[in-house]
């Protein structure tokens, strides 16, 4: 059992807190699963070692912040294991376009010119996506394996041992997530998907200082949204 856990490469307040999760059924099958598709030269985003990127930059006790995407992007490159986020030197993707002409509208900060979200998650902010894995040109492709059990958990698991997180919840998908929470003990921000499908829909949510207020008022630090 414990060669299973030390196996997966997850910083460590994470391995301890879903370490059950590591022993399932289900996760060797996820494993298999992507073992057998590189093995038939399939190409899988984001690489291995990032695949538990957002949990390696916000460790269980950061967590303040949940933003939940779907999938990883699905072109080369660009899948660095944080949600809506793509490394320095790629093309900053539309939805997260929008994401940033809604900070400039909310808080009134610049528009940045990369799309590399790693700042957030040192604030402890996850991003997480619902499939840490996808592959190359076939979005979606994921969405069975197993991974929403997997991170269905992780937000179970934060809803319960956790108080105060603030969940950005953006378009259907991200909503149909809320019942794993407490809301209770929790916040919940919905607003349409930031994707130009959705229109202009998710401009004006104002959730970027309503995050901020949400967390001054628990005596948290508010996010710096800069990048």
């Amino acid at each position: 059992m414990s060669e299973k856990i030390e196996s997966v490469q997850i910083e460590e307040s994470w391995k301890a807190v879903l370490a059950e999760e590591f022993r399932q059924p289900y996760f060797a099958a996820i494993k298999s699963f992507l073992v057998q598709e590189k093995q038939a030269g399939k190409t899988i985003y984001p690489p291995g070692p990032l695949i538990f990127n957002a949990f390696n930059h916000t460790s269980f006790e950061q967590v303040k912040v949940v933003i939940l995407g779907q999938d990883p992007y699905h072109n080369p490159g660009e899948a660095m294991g944080l949600c809506f986020s793509v490394p320095k030197g790629k093309k900053v993707p539309p939805s997260l376009i929008n994401i940033y002409k809604e900070i400039h509208r909310d808080l009134g900060l610049p528009i940045p010119n990369h799309g590399d979200l790693t700042a957030w998650t040192q604030q402890g902010v996850l991003l997480l996506n619902a499939m840490l894995t996808v592959e190359a040109n076939q979005p979606a492709s994921h969405q069975k394996i197993g991974w929403q059990t997997f991170t269905d958990a992780v937000i179970r698991h934060i809803s319960e041992r956790k108080t105060g997180v603030v969940f950005l919840l953006w378009g259907k998908f991200a909503q149909g997530k809320q019942s794993l929470i407490d809301t209770q003990k929790h916040h919940i921000l919905s607003a349409a998907h930031p994707s130009p499908l959705a229109g202009n829909a998710f401009q004006g949510c104002a959730h970027f200082s309503r995050t901020n207020e949400l967390l001054q008022q628990q005596g948290k630090t508010p996010v710096q949204w800069t990048v």
